[in-house]
């Protein structure tokens, strides 16, 4: 299985200027590139997959794949962190 969602879109001398590229926090969904035109993304719709508690969302370095169903589906779950693993970013997925 290709983990597409430990890719961000763009390269490291991108990174090294981009705005967006605050350590810990993953691409925003509506930077140009980190769009995603594989044939393997669709927009989950489904809030039982968007909203599951046991995938572990820090994986996605770009903030759509939060929503997509291959990450949804396939991505790791929160069981399978290594030991001593630091979460990072902003603790609160979602703001209700």
């Amino acid at each position: 299985m290709a983990a597409c969602w430990e890719i961000r879109g763009c390269d490291d001398e991108m990174q090294g200027r981009c705005p967006h590229n605050i350590p810990g926090e993953p691409c925003p969904a509506d930077c140009h590139f980190a769009a995603c035109t594989r044939p393997s993304h669709v927009v989950c719709d489904d809030l039982d997959l968007l909203l599951n508690p046991d995938r572990d969302y820090d994986f996605a370095n770009k903030e759509i794949c939060r929503f997509c169903e291959f990450f949804l589906k396939n991505g790791p779950n929160v069981a399978d962190r290594p030991e001593g693993y630091v979460r990072k970013g902003n603790p609160n997925r979602f703001i209700l």
